[in-house]
């Protein structure tokens, strides 16, 4: 073959690659954009429009309306965080042990993700059966144990007939703020997951707890406060329901920033792709970091068993752009397309 055809033939190659890459990451797209997780989030905004313009309002009382992981509150330390959340009914029913755990550590990771350490929680829970619900308080009250934090009672109700809920509310304690409010154009965007982890099952759930002791795990959990309070973080949220691009979408709501996302960079176990990026992960932020605290913040993870690497950046326009192997693919703009609608109106404010 003549070195003409031989260059032919290298650039028909490359094309191929080239075509297939392409593929695989619209087909990717497709399938993130169809997961149950992130449509789910729309019903956020039924509480969204109940929510005042933010567009008049000073950052600090934009702290204390909806839209980050917690509510924050300033005051003589720092800030008091509020946040609560519901776990599903068939959870509920069908694992009171599980349920009565996550709904704690949930917690727990949205004060974290605000740069708090988590005080007390409270809990209201609906049930039609004594021992179920026995079953619910035991491992909220093992939560709180491990992670150190009071439990402080709540509300119960127990009678025939009821179909199982269960919500559970935290207060927390923040010296130095991490807020997506606080997210600008410039900044990168980083992964902060723990890779020592496990799935469970067949779920697309990574937990991170299996082996380490209370104090490892409280530790562990502390980690998001320490950056803020280093300054070495700006912004966290964490990778719960909705994955990671789910997160994302969240994330850049409140100021109308978009994301140049590298696929090929984000930390994850060996396995596909897809469920790794829909994972519900127990400990896992997204992180917004400004651009000369990067080497920073690699040196506090050199010897850390946390995986903490850089996956992107923030941009101005508002469209989350992935990059996958040198493909490319537009998956989502929050102003064109909001997902829970808060925040939105002082884009870039």
């Amino acid at each position: 073959m003549n070195s003409l055809a031989t260059v032919k033939n290298k650039k028909s190659v490359c094309s191929s690659w080239g075509h297939h890459q392409q593929s695989e990451l619209d087909s990717l797209c497709n399938e993130l954009r169809a997961l149950p997780e992130i449509a789910a989030k729309t019903a956020i905004k039924l509480a969204a429009s109940f929510c005042s313009d933010q567009t008049d309002l000073s950052l600090e009382q934009r702290y204390a309306m909806p839209g980050d992981d917690c509510a924050a509150f300033k005051n003589a330390e720092g800030f008091q965080l509020l946040a609560m959340e519901g776990m599903l009914p068939d959870f509920v029913r069908n694992d009171p042990r599980a349920a009565g755990w996550s709904s704690v550590m949930v917690n727990i990771s949205d004060i974290a993700a605000m740069g708090g350490r988590p005080t007390a929680i409270v809990n209201a829970y609906w049930h039609s059966d004594e021992e179920a619900s026995a079953i619910l308080l035991k491992h909220m009250k093992r939560a709180c144990d491990i992670f150190g934090i009071h439990f402080a009672g709540g509300h119960s109700s127990i009678q025939p007939g009821f179909t199982p809920h269960l919500a559970v509310a935290i207060t927390g304690q923040a010296k130095t703020l991490l807020s997506c409010h606080h997210i600008k154009p410039g900044q990168r965007l980083f992964m902060l997951t723990d890779l020592t982890g496990s799935w469970h099952g067949d779920l697309p759930y990574w937990g991170c707890v299996q082996g380490k002791t209370p104090e490892q795990i409280r530790a562990q959990w502390n980690v998001p406060a320490e950056l803020a309070e280093a300054d070495l973080a700006v912004a966290a949220k964490d990778i719960s329901n909705g994955g990671l691009l789910g997160t994302l979408i969240m994330m850049l709501e409140l100021t109308g920033c978009g994301a140049l996302l590298d696929l090929s960079a984000i930390p994850r176990p060996e396995g596909n792709l897809l469920r790794w990026l829909r994972a519900f992960q127990s400990f896992g932020f997204l992180l917004a970091v400004e651009p000369e605290k990067v080497s920073a913040l690699l040196n506090y993870f050199q010897h850390s068993h946390l995986s903490c690497a850089p996956i992107g950046s923030f941009t101005s326009d508002g469209k989350i752009q992935l990059d996958y192997l040198g493909a490319t693919a537009e998956f989502w703009n929050v102003n064109q397309q909001p997902l829970t609608a808060m925040g939105g109106k002082h884009a870039l404010g």
